[in-house]
């Protein structure tokens, strides 16, 4: 291991202050929070989701933009601070000013998983650890009521996600309620690094499990009898409600008819791009043929969870290795990233951050669904970069680390989708940039994932504002049904996965383009800047990152100014 002198730390400013007041008061408010950071001192508890909670969320947030009123920036990281915290705070007290935040329902992102998911991240070692386990368990029912607390005000005021939405967070519920559910297995399956739980805290273990199941059932009953009858069949949002998600998943405004059309345009080019490499898999071959040789190939093949979770991991480990000193600057307390199966079979692959310390360090999470136990490497290498280096890992870590800099809000607060997600997909096309895609196959398998964050532009913005459907994929205007077919064209991935994907977009609107349309943010960013004499790759990367995820308007004034 190496010995690296740490950078010079900037002077705290008065907009600094501000900026770690207020991460202290949502960790205060949100001790989830704290557990995501590993910050000791709240592993019992959890926020208040009654809107008394929501409220006193929306009024710090208020306060804290009074706080910054009148402050002067003293350098350029307190601009940048500035500006993010203005247009992100405000935008929070736009959604809340809907009422939306009360609404919060779907099958990937709402307190309904929220709840249940912060175990994944708590700690196992020891009995101690298990005791905070235990308490938090007892604790569930508390943010169950106050989450059901919160639907049923919404629901009053006529805010109620999809039908769609509503029945699948039953059944959610309802598995993590099971006796072979997520909070029985953790109760059955206990063990520290000595061995299997015993004694008082298993007893205490197994009473947290109970409650918490006994709290899903009572949130599924809920769901079942008071919010199903009311929710509505119709799954599209509208352009009001579309339009603010938009802008808070992107910390940008987009024209959405034109990001529409470049979505239709950007689908048909990566097409073209992928018949193109379907040539050199075989002559002749199209797009569907040649996939389907790349599935045959054995040596493209992997069986089994424990050999997904060695080739991810050794995957990662050669991108950081090889990147580290060259296109990035790769401190050595970030070059770990943990590769896992995760304990849900819900589908998706996602990434959880370091803790504060970097004790716990980042890792990549794989979600295979029910009896799938086959996986093509082909398909899956970008998505590795995706969510690893150079992509989610050194985004997130960087940030993290980078303490002398950039004050807490900066560094584990501000999070937005188009940056992070946008930054992710730059990644993926950068190691293609770098040779690390020149296999055909690898090479189908980035254009894959490029295509399906294009069509998912098409989808997402078409199905929730009702647009024409381009008339080489059907006619009249989009819905659910028609855009499933299309996402099936579309989506290289298996039908389990596919359910689970096509329910996130039509029940998290606008989050989904952030992807692509993220891309496109930055990669004009870049390209604004490659137009100027001095412009140095690595440099841009290192200078980008050290922002943090700020929102795409934030980021472009940083960068480019």
């Amino acid at each position: 291991m190496t010995t690296e002198t740490a950078p010079a730390a900037r002077p705290r400013t008065a907009i600094d202050a501000v900026a770690d007041e207020y991460t202290d008061t949502l960790i205060r408010l949100n001790p989830s929070f704290a557990t995501t950071l590993g910050l000791p001192g709240h592993e019992t508890e959890y926020q208040d989701y009654s809107p008394a909670g929501i409220a006193e969320f929306a009024a710090e947030a208020r306060k804290t933009l009074e706080a910054l009123e009148g402050l002067e920036p003293q350098d350029d990281v307190d601009a940048v601070t500035l500006d993010a915290m203005r247009e992100r705070l405000g935008l929070q007290l736009e959604i809340h000013q809907s009422g939306w935040d009360e609404a919060d329902l779907n099958n990937i992102a709402s307190p309904a998983q929220d709840i249940r998911a912060i175990f994944d991240l708590m700690p196992t070692a020891t009995s101690q650890d298990w005791e905070h386990i235990a308490g938090r368990a007892m604790n569930v029912h508390r943010a169950v009521d106050g989450y059901i607390a919160s639907l049923s005000q919404a629901c009053d005021a006529g805010r109620v996600s999809a039908r769609r939405q509503v029945s699948i967070v039953i059944e959610q519920a309802t598995k993590y309620a099971a006796g072979d559910g997520f909070f029985a297995k953790l109760a059955a399956g206990a063990r520290t690094a000595d061995g299997p739980l015993e004694g008082a805290v298993q007893e205490k273990l197994d009473a947290g499990a109970a409650a918490a199941r006994a709290a899903y059932t009572r949130l599924a009953d809920f769901l079942r009898t008071e919010l199903l009858p009311a929710a509505p069949e119709k799954d599209a949002v509208g352009r009001e409600r579309y339009a603010l998600a938009s802008r808070s998943f992107l910390g940008a405004t987009v024209d959405l008819e034109e990001t529409y059309a470049w979505g239709v345009q950007e689908l048909d080019r990566l097409i073209a791009e992928q018949e193109k490499v379907a040539e050199t898999i075989k002559a002749g071959a199209g797009i569907a043929e040649a996939k389907e040789i790349l599935n045959n190939d054995p040596a493209r093949q992997i069986k089994g969870t424990d050999a997904l979770k060695a080739w991810m991991q050794e995957l990662s480990d050669k991108a950081v290795a090889d990147l580290a000193g060259v296109h990035f600057d790769i401190p050595e307390v970030m070059k770990k990233l943990e590769c896992l199966i995760a304990p849900t079979d819900e589908g998706g692959i996602y990434y959880t951050g370091p803790s504060d310390d970097f004790s716990r360090p980042g890792r990549m999470w794989w979600s295979v669904p029910a009896g799938e136990d086959t996986f093509t490497t082909w398909a899956e290498t970008t998505t590795v970069f995706h969510e690893g280096v150079p992509g989610h890992h050194l985004q997130v870590a960087t940030a993290t680390y980078r303490r002398e800099l950039l004050n807490n809000w900066r560094r584990n607060v501000c999070w937005t989708s188009g940056h992070g997600e946008g930054w992710a997909l730059y990644a993926e096309k950068l190691m293609q940039e770098l040779g690390y895609l020149s296999d055909p196959g690898d090479h189908m398998g980035m254009l894959d994932m490029q295509r399906m964050r294009a069509a998912r532009v098409v989808f997402d913005i078409g199905v929730h504002l009702e647009l024409a459907i381009p008339e080489r994929w059907g006619t009249g205007t989009w819905t659910p049904e028609a855009g499933y077919d299309f996402l099936k064209e579309n989506l290289p991935i298996s039908e389990g996965q596919l359910k689970f994907e096509f329910t996130r977009y039509l029940g998290w609107p606008g989050q989904a383009p952030s992807y692509k349309v993220g891309q496109r943010l930055w990669e004009q960013i870049r390209a604004e800047l490659e137009a100027r004499p001095d412009f140095d790759l690595k440099a841009f990367h290192t200078k980008a990152l050290n922002v943090g995820s700020v929102g795409l308007d934030t980021l472009r004034r940083a960068l480019l100014s």
